[in-house]
């Protein structure tokens, strides 16, 4: 072996062990930002809209912001969060607020902007007469102003514009037919009272933005007209100028979108999850360790260190956890087992192909054969996460994030950490007396009949397509006759979830509910993240947050008390935006994916493939129509994600088809090439499904219920999709191989007999 080679092991353990005293430090010095969904709280959503005066672009947007700030830090919520969301909206995250009236009230309401003369100033313990008030002027001191003469409705317009001359910034107003009248008795009153400096206090929300004293010419006759001076900045100025058109709010703003979540509901669920994850990360491993023993033992060593790695990546880039997103951290485990397993295979195979060679060597041959499958089948997955941060909308979108990060963690794992563990072992003496402790030196039985008896599934390619098509027909049927049970996301609407105190049926809550003045209200029993069945969940038509208190005091008298999980509201406007974009991230997912796959193979390998994942997404799909299950924000996530997860077992089938291709002779029959490659992967197949099952399956049990369904979905689609590539993708890409392959003198022979007598691998052709 080369000097470079014999070093590598070495600058691999420094690499990985950099790697995890900088994520120690990281997670020691850095703290997590949990969402509302986790630690409990209010989440505003406000769409800015246009007047005939001001446009509601992102200019006007940030004034907006700068106003609410004011009235949210008014409201005294500790550690509130306010940030724009594209051009015209503003997400309102307010910690521990359980009752959104107050908040929704005080930010959604129309600011009075009004003038006022200034009497003079406020000394110690001096009480303003009848319709005047004490106040603090812009400099922080307290003023007595009389009584509102002008509301910004007499406004016309507002520049901010700089003198020629001296070069300061000013603001010009300019008053309507309506604001004349009130800006000359405003003058007039202000000229006359010379103990108040001559000042005119203009206010917002109470407060003092600005209070410029009245000029000498204007005091010889007002006009409609008046220019406004100060130290001001170009900003500054602005500001004051946005602040006094608008009237308020810049441009006047509605809630789209609300969701508030009980304190309790999130320790809850992180423990839930907790629990989920470290069951089936445990299961995983011993099921690992029992299939590759001393690798197995390894590699779930490294998978420990993969907690970590993630979390260090989470709380240093600073993004937000939420309850889908802990579900992505747990999925991206299997990920992790998903390259170990690929590697153990592969080294399995070189093994036994050149057992002179000895165990190092086929364990470095394993790591390098399996890096393509595994960069591929990572990087399908990273672009479903991207289309989930940018196309879901609340807390999926964590998921987008978690799953990413997720990824990129599970491959450091794998491929960093447990690469330094199994090149340490496989080079110690007990595992070179004793290899068959590795868990690398047998391929056993089961693989062995497959590779040399299994049955020759690809014969009938066309059949297979048929019923692939009459499974489709019957996904279609339950979509047509039975409906989308579409979540309040798509549709539009509010979701209400209560636990309740006492037994109360699902017909009996309808009856309260109804009786409280909403007939039409959907009421349904719902397992808590507890998993019992003592919930009630209620989803209405868009209603006022007094409407849905009154329905919440009819089911404390009937069952309670009760104490709120969940309140969602969403605008019909923004349902349907959420619903067009969830068809436009399927398509840009089966896009994306069909654009990458046509780069790394052929355009029939990735045809085929995205045609397996249309199918196992319409599916999925189907069953949920036939079964009446939501179809909401969540299972977009799960089906983005089966759309990343679902390619990676077809990436690594086309994978060993494309490097057997490589080795193809003369008269090497096609679809058993492709028949012999599926074959040679079914212990990887089993191996990886095994370990996400396990996960899953915690996640469906333990998660609670904002996470059963989308457990469940992604079971279905990851079963589903592990068929999808044997009997869909394979045999629709043999088909069009055989249709419209290079045209060479071997591929005419073996489309011309693609049942030739030749096998690939050596097994005799007739066997099934």
């Amino acid at each position: 072996m080369s000097r470079p080679d014999s070093r590598a092991p070495l600058w691999r353990a420094l690499a990985a062990l950099t790697v995890l005293v900088i994520s120690a430090v990281v997670a020691l010095n850095f703290t997590p930002r949990l969402g509302l969904d986790l630690k409990g709280g209010t989440q505003i959503v406000l769409e800015t809209q246009d007047t005939e005066r001001v446009k509601a672009d992102g200019e006007a947007t940030d004034r907006a912001l700068e106003v609410l700030r004011g009235r949210v830090d008014a409201l005294g919520v500790a550690e509130p969060t306010l940030a724009r969301s594209g051009e015209n909206r503003i997400i309102v995250e307010l910690p521990g607020v359980q009752d959104p009236r107050e908040a929704a009230e005080v930010i959604g309401q129309t600011a009075q902007l009004t003038f006022h003369n200034v009497i003079g100033p406020a000394q110690e313990g001096a009480k303003p007469a009848e319709g005047q008030q004490i106040v603090e002027d812009e400099d922080g001191n307290p003023i007595i102003v009389g009584p509102q003469l002008l509301d910004g409705n007499g406004v016309s317009s507002a520049k901010a514009e700089q003198e020629q001359q001296s070069l300061q910034w000013v603001v010009n107003v300019r008053f309507n037919g309506e604001g004349t009248p009130g800006w000359k008795q405003l003058v007039n009153e202000a000229c006359a009272n010379t103990a108040g400096g001559q000042r005119i206090a203009i206010m917002l929300d109470k407060n003092v933005i600005s209070s410029p004293a009245v000029q000498p010419s204007l005091c010889a006759g007002p006009g409609s007209t008046t220019s406004i001076t100060g130290d001001f900045s170009a900003d500054s100025a602005k500001d004051l100028a946005v602040l006094i058109e608008g009237g308020a709010l810049p441009v006047p703003v509605e809630v789209i979108e609300q969701r508030t979540v009980g304190a309790t509901l999130g320790d809850s669920a992180i423990e839930a999850s907790i629990e989920a994850a470290l069951i089936g990360v445990a299961l995983t491993a011993v099921f690992i360790m029992l299939v590759y023993r001393l690798m197995g033992f390894l590699a779930s060593i490294a998978l420990g260190t993969y907690a970590l790695l993630s979390y260090a990546m989470l709380v240093w880039l600073g993004a937000t956890l939420t309850l889908p997103g802990l579900a992505g951290f747990v999925l991206a485990i299997g990920l992790a087992i998903d390259a170990n397993v690929l590697v153990f295979e592969r080294a399995r195979e070189e093994y036994a192909r050149r057992t002179g060679e000895g165990l190092p060597r086929a364990l470095d041959t394993g790591y390098k054969k399996a890096w393509t499958a595994i960069l591929d089948s990572n990087v399908t997955t990273i672009i479903a996460a991207g289309l989930l941060f940018f196309f879901a909308s609340g807390p999926v979108k964590g998921f987008g994030v978690t799953l990413t990060i997720g990824t990129i963690a599970s491959m450091v794992s794998a491929l960093v950490i447990a690469r330094v563990l199994t090149d340490w072992a496989v080079r110690r003496s007990f595992a070179q007396k004793r290899p068959g402790i590795t868990g690398l030196t047998g391929t056993g039985k089961f693989r062995t009949w497959l590779v040399t008896k299994g049955p020759f599934i690809l014969k009938r390619s066309g059949l297979l397509v048929g019923l692939t098509l009459a499974a489709i027909a019957v996904a279609v049927t339950g979509v047509v006759t039975q409906g989308l049970n579409l979540g309040v996301e798509f549709t539009g609407g509010r979701v209400l979830d209560y636990k309740v105190s006492k037994p109360i049926t699902a017909d009996a809550a309808r009856t309260v509910v109804s009786d409280a003045g909403f007939p039409s209200a959907v009421v349904q029993e719902s397992g808590g993240e507890s998993g019992d069945q003592n919930n009630i969940t209620v989803r209405t038509d868009k209603i006022t947050d007094d409407e849905a208190v009154k329905i919440e005091d009819a089911l404390d008298e009937a069952a309670g008390p009760v104490t709120k999980e969940r309140d969602e509201l969403i605008g019909p406007s923004l349902g349907k935006e959420l619903r067009n974009q969830a068809i436009i991230a399927f398509i840009i997912a089966l896009a994306a994916q069909m654009l990458y796959l046509s780069i790394r193979f052929r355009w029939t390998f990735a045809t085929a493939a995205v045609l397996a994942l249309a199918t196992t997404v319409a599916l999925v799909v189907g069953i949920f129509a036939w079964f009446g299950e939501p179809v909401d924000g969540v299972f977009l996530a799960a089906i983005l994600s089966i759309i990343g997860l679902d390619v990676n077992d077809t990436v690594v089938v086309f994978d060993r088809i494309r490097e057997n291709l490589r080795e193809r002779k003369k008269g090497d029959s096609l679809r058993r090439i492709f028949n012999d490659s599926i074959m040679q992967t079914v212990p990887r197949t089993v191996n990886t499904g095994l370990g996400a099952i396990f996960i899953l399956a915690a996640l469906a049990i333990l998660g609670g219920a904002s996470l059963q369904p989308f457990a469940i979905a992604l079971l279905l689609g990851l079963t589903l999709g592990t068929l999808g590539t044997v009997f869909v993708a394979s045999p629709i890409a043999v088909l069009l191989e055989e249709r419209f392959q290079p045209k060479d003198k071997a591929d005419r022979v073996a489309a011309a007999d693609p049942y030739a007598t030749v096998p690939a691998g050596g097994r005799e052709s007739g066997a099934l």
